[in-house]
Order: C-alpha cells, then structure tokens, then sequence
C-alpha cells in the first residue's frame, strides 16, 4: 500500500491508500519539525497495529508538505521503517505536471498544486477550491486543469486565536457554528461566535462571488480541508466538499510517476 503524507502547517495527514480501495485509513498528528523519525516510527507503528495491519503493508510513500524542516525526518522514517525511498510532490519524478501560470510558480505551496491535480481530474471546467487549513486558500485552477492563482486569506483558527491574544478580557471559544441564525449577540461569547463564523462565511461567499465575475465563466466551488463541514450548513457557495483532496492528489501523483518510471 501507499502511505500518503500531507505536512501541513498544524497538522500531519498520515493515508493508507490502496489502488483497489482508495483511502483505507487515515491519522493525524500535530506538525513539529522537531519530531523524528522514531517518534514517528513509533505513532504509526501503534496507529497499524489498532487498525490490525503491519508497517511492512507499506510498499511506497509520497510527501507533499508546506513546511520545509518537517521534511527531512519523513524521508528518514520512510527509509529507516518502509525500506522505501520517498517520493516529494513537486520534485524530480514527482514534479506536478500541471501548468502553475502565476508570477511565481516556484512559490506555489504544494498543497494547493496537489489539490488542483485532483480536482480537475474529478470535475471538468473551470473550479475554485476553497481549503480550509491555518490559512484558508482560495484556488483557480481552469478548464485546462492549469492552475491560475487565487487568495489565501488568515484560517479562522488563527483569526480566533488573534483576536483572543489581543483582547485580554475576551475568553477563549470553541469553532462552531452558532446556535441562532441571530446576528445581534446578547452577551460577549454569543458575540464572538457571531463574528468568527458569519464572519468567516461572509468573507468566503464575497471572495468567492467575485472571483466568479472575474473568471466570466460557469465554475464548481469545491471545498476541503478539515473545517469544510463546519460552513457546510450555513452556505450554499459550495458545490460539494471533499476533505480527502490533498491526499487524493497525493496518490494520484504517486500513480503517475510510478508508471512513468515503470515504462
């Protein structure tokens, strides 16, 4: 099987994924580059044993990570444990294959590329994926499957945890949506929720219909990320949620490259 490794900025996707069956199981832990190899080796380790397989069910790994530092020691883990060399999206064999037709497309995070590849491979015509990780993106990827630029706006934990830092006697809330359709809080956590999450979907249905007018075509708006459902209710912008799309890319990579090198 493959193990598919999304490093993002606060967390680690770990994906079995199998040619047959897709997604098999999946775990996160929090992003630091400081953890090794071992601790990692380790946390698996026990993750495979409670899902009733072995480390040696891994034939291959493919990493696709934003955060630079975290690299090295999931490359190391995947020699050292896997017995495989890993692949690195966006790298020699593993280079995305799509055009990134922005100013500079050597700075083209490569979640969003590997997003735009699965994307496109699943819905014809022109797209905006919307990904909800401590930054919230906002992609244009066109008819072509080239990946034309977009937004990348703060996450709506790092606006919450800005606006809790900065206001000494506001106090910490939880994300979700609020219990009332009622934009006017009656007490100051009523308030907070209010302003996060209308907030949050105001600025997601505004930024969304103006790239819309300024593509001047039809477009599907696809959201992932682990936050997605949370809007899910409260918006119609949304013309379906997929929270497996990085990883989807990830896999959809790994299969190219592998046949390519195969022939």
């Amino acid at each position: 099987m493959l193990l598919a490794i999304d490093a993002g900025n606060t967390n680690i996707v770990f994906a079995l994924v199998d040619g047959d069956d897709g997604i098999v199981a999946r775990w996160r832990i929090a992003t630091d580059p400081r953890r090794t190899a071992d601790e990692y080796a380790v946390w698996l380790s026990q993750l495979l044993a409670l899902d009733g397989r072995d480390r040696s069910v891994v034939t291959a790994v493919i990493i696709g990570t934003v955060v630079p530092r975290a690299l090295h020691n999931l490359e190391v883990l995947a020699i050292k444990y896997f017995g495989v060399e890993a692949l690195v999206a966006g790298r020699g064999a593993a280079a995305f294959g799509i055009a990134l037709d922005v100013e500079e497309p050597h700075a083209v995070g490569a979640d969003r590329a590997l997003n735009a590849i699965a994307a496109h491979a699943a819905h014809p015509g022109d797209l905006i994926v919307v990904d909800f990780g401590t930054a919230a993106t906002f992609d244009v990827v066109d008819y072509s499957g080239a990946y034309k630029g977009g937004i990348i706006a703060p996450g709506i934990n790092l606006s919450l945890d800005a606006l809790v830092t900065a206001a000494a006697k506001l106090p910490r809330i939880a994300i979700e949506a609020p219990l009332s359709t009622s934009v006017i809080g009656r007490n100051t956590a009523d308030q907070m929720h209010i302003g996060i999450y209308w907030g949050y979907i105001a600025m997601i249905e505004g930024l969304v219909t103006r790239m819309k007018a300024e593509i001047g075509r039809p477009v599907r708006v696809i959201a992932t990320g682990g936050l997605a459902i949370l809007f899910e209710k409260h918006t119609q912008v949304f013309d379906s949620i997929e929270q497996d799309l990085t990883i989807t890319g990830l896999a959809m990579l790994w299969r190219r490259t592998h046949i390519s090198t195969a022939n």
